[in-house]
């Protein structure tokens, strides 16, 4: 079975990642505007630039730190693609990796390209205001690590 699943995966996440970004950020000129209400409160456009991970945290906005994430997010993709690789996993598993590893690179993408990722979606609900926005790869991501602890059990019991 190889690893096809995996790449084409990643590939397919990498380029809707961006894409998105380009269409909402750019495009629809969200840089410039901040904010467009699309379904509010569930969902709304807010621009933000993280320099750091999740919830900005280690973004303290230095060159040093762009590259150490920038290097560690690789690590990170090659240690998934050669965990999944090894043991031949399923179609499930590989596209979980190909996920998480294609959202990984659409960061490092805009890390490289920009100096930090673009973030766009932002989700409130119940009367409580969510001061964070996420974008497409951290979607990718977040779906991918779940298929990879859901499946990896599955393929196990099916061995």
């Amino acid at each position: 079975m190889g690893t096809r699943w995996m790449i084409w995966a990643a590939l397919v996440s990498l380029l809707l990642d961006q894409a998105s970004k380009y269409l909402v950020v750019h495009w629809m000129q969200l840089w410039r505007v901040r904010s467009i209400d699309v379904f509010p409160p569930l969902l709304n456009f807010r621009y933000a630039e993280n320099v750091g991970i999740n919830f900005g945290l280690f973004g303290d906005g230095s060159d040093v730190m762009r590259w150490v994430l920038i290097g560690v997010s690789l690590v990170i993709c090659v240690a998934v693609a050669v965990w999944v690789r090894g043991w031949h996993p399923s179609r499930w598993m590989q596209l979980s990796a190909g996920l998480v590893i294609g959202g990984a690179l659409g960061n490092v993408a805009d890390r490289l390209m920009y100096g930090y990722v673009l973030d766009f979606l932002n989700m409130s609900c119940c009367g409580i205001r969510n001061p964070y926005s996420f974008n497409v790869a951290d979607i990718f991501i977040f779906a991918g690590a779940a298929g990879l602890i859901f499946f990896e059990n599955r393929d196990k019991k099916a061995a």
